[in-house]
This record gives structure tokens, sequence and C-alpha cells, in this order.
């Protein structure tokens, strides 16, 4: 079983019921601290921290004397507007007092469905973790419609592990855990402390029940869980409604855990070597030494580029000779890819009129 401390990158859901008070539409202040306290210790042991929070119309809704009742599409963005700069600010005070800087980043279904938003999403957060910055990630509440919309945040933090590669998942709830059948109903319902595989068993153990201000029910978790344990991240699902959560599960508190099927990176290598190539990148014998020994391909080293594709489409990369070495994912259209082959990466911005990504498919978007 998972242990969260273990956890070298750790995403965090956090639903509104948590943050907001129903029945006032305040924040709960206290319960942001204490997280924030958890977050700091987690963090000082060298585990890299990413938040997916909503509370954005709840706290908005709550400012604008909205009713707690379902709002209009349009309600709903003005809700976010308005609770979005709250939720931030209240994030970037509570984890300050742990000289931890809080970043925001807003998501919609699409940002994950197209390739190219994908990878600036995943480049952002990893940069943004590389300089010590804990991400806030949200639904984009203020511009998502029904078609481009997660609908909840359990199965957009899984996505946000998966975009990340992050090793465990922790879906904070208001229930401990998944039952065979609903405790609130059933008295005799038995808590389930570890699940191998999620099978049609388990989906049919979950129930539907939640919140007042939540949109997500069990059902919602296990399809978050199964997102993001085939992709190589274990998955908890813990009581969130007590005051430093995170503490309580490391210490023994009653949680299911969901093992992962694989490792991050091994699922993340199995995705891309699925997909189909739209081009073709040749290149010298000195770049085929680097991707050998782990580097990214750099333009410096490419010869020649076949076929026409966009940023985030997979590529062939082959020798001089045309052996294929692999494929991955390249972050330059391919008319962008001719103009900087064979040039250094500090060439790119004098040919290009603007400054770009160092490789041309980094190692992590790669399979050799």
């Amino acid at each position: 079983m998972a242990a969260l401390s273990d956890a070298k990158r750790l995403v965090v859901k956090i639903g509104s019921a948590l943050l907001v008070d129903a029945q006032t539409g305040a924040l709960r202040q206290d319960w942001l601290n204490a997280l924030a306290d958890d977050v700091g210790r987690i963090r000082a042991r060298g585990t890299d921290v990413i938040i997916v929070s909503s509370g954005s119309i709840a706290l908005g809704r709550g400012v604008l004397g909205l009713p707690l009742t379902s709002l209009a599409l349009e309600q709903s963005q003005a809700a976010a507007a308005v609770g979005q700069i709250r939720l931030a600010r209240a994030y970037e005070e509570a984890l300050a007092r742990h000289d931890i800087i809080a970043g925001q980043v807003l998501v919609t279904l699409e940002d994950s469905e197209n390739r190219r938003r994908y990878l600036n999403s995943r480049a952002t957060m990893e940069t943004m973790l590389g300089l010590g910055v804990t991400p806030i990630v949200n639904e984009n509440d203020t511009i998502a419609t029904d078609e481009i919309r997660y609908g909840d945040n359990d199965r957009l933090a899984a996505q946000v592990a998966v975009t990340v590669g992050a090793d465990q998942l922790v879906l904070l709830s208001d229930v401990d855990g998944l039952y065979d059948a609903n405790p609130k109903i059933k008295s005799s319902a038995k808590h389930i402390d570890y699940v191998e595989k999620i099978t049609a068993e388990i989906e049919n153990m979950a129930g539907d029940a939640g919140s007042g201000l939540s949109k997500g029910g069990m059902i919602t978790k296990i399809i978050a869980g199964r997102i993001a344990t085939e992709a190589g991240c274990a998955m908890a699902i813990a009581l969130g409604t007590g005051l430093n959560p995170l503490g309580a599960l490391e210490n023994g508190a009653a949680a299911t855990w969901f093992a992962a099927q694989t490792d991050p990176q091994a699922a993340r290598k199995r995705w891309i070597a699925a997909m189909k190539p739209r081009g073709t990148v040749s290149i010298d014998a000195g770049a085929c030494d680097a991707l050998r020994r782990g580097k990214s391909l750099l333009p410096a080293g490419v010869v020649q580029v076949h076929g026409s594709f966009g940023r985030g489409d997979l590529v062939t990369i082959q020798d001089e000779e045309g052996a294929q070495l692999g494929q991955g994912l390249i972050r330059y259209t391919s008319a962008e890819a001719r103009q900087i082959m064979g040039r250094r990466t500090a060439d790119i911005v004098d040919v290009l009129g603007y400054d770009g990504r160092a490789a041309l498919v980094h190692r992590d978007d790669m399979v050799l």
C-alpha cells in the first residue's frame, strides 16, 4: 500500500465543501491555514505539491448573494470571476506563512485533449515546480461551457496528476474512503482500505451521494482513480473535513488507497509509443549519441525534416542513414523545425523572431 510519506510528486484535490462554509458562503480560513501547514511540512522533505482546488463559484456566490441552489451558466461564470480572485489570494496568504510561492493555473478540458495545449500546460507546471512554486489548479469556470468542461475536480485532479507525472493523488472528501455500500444509508457498510485494481465490482460500490456544494460523488472519484492508477499514480480517498487532513492521513487515518498499475514514466512512454507519427526528423551522429545518453533533441543536431506536422504531434526520429531511433512529441511545427534545424538554441529567437523551447523534442516526451 502506498504511503503519503513516500510521495515524490503529490497532487491534492480539495472540494468546495471543505473550503467554503455551506451556510455562510465564507472561506474556512482556519481549515485552509491548517492545510497550508501540512503542505509546508510535506514540501520541506523534498516532495513537489500541486493543489487542485474548487471553491471559486462557492466563494463568489456568497459575495454576490446568489442562492445555493442551481445557478444559470452566466451566474456561475460571474460567481467564478469574483470568487477566483479571493480563492487565489487566500492560498497565496496561507502558503506565504511557510515561505511558499503560490501560482494560479486555470484550465479547461480542451487543455488536456489538445496535444499542443497539453504540452504547454505540462511545461508550465514543470517550470513552476522547478522554481519552487506550488501550482493552484482550478477549472476556468469563467469561460468553460458544458462542452469544454470537466464538470468535477476529481477527474481534473487525475488529469493534472497524469500531466505532471505525479506518483500520488489524494482526493480530500467528506467521506473517509470507499465502502461496499453507501454508509449514509446502510450502517453496516464495510470500509474498503485497499483496492489492488478497479474492477466492475468496485465501480458498482460507488454511490452518487455528495454534499450541497460539491459536484462529484463517489463514482467520479472511481473514474478519477482509473485515470490516475493506469497512468502510474497511486490514489487515496481520504476524509478532509477536519484540520490538517494530510497530517491525519500520514498518521494512519482511515482512507482507501488505490494501487498504481505501473509507474508514471512507463505509462507516459507507452502512450507516446502508441501514437501515429506525423513526420520525421533526421539527426546527426552527435545527436544520436546524446539521445542514447538520455539527453533531449536540440535543433543543432537535426539535418532534415520530413512531412507536415504541428506542435505537439508525434514524429519519428532517425539517423542520417534512415535507421529509426525512436519517436517523440515535437515542440515546433514542421515549418519552424526546418527554419531552426542545425542552429544553436541561442539562435532560435533571431531565426523565428520569438523565444522558443530549447529542445525540439524533450527527453520526457521521447521513446527510443
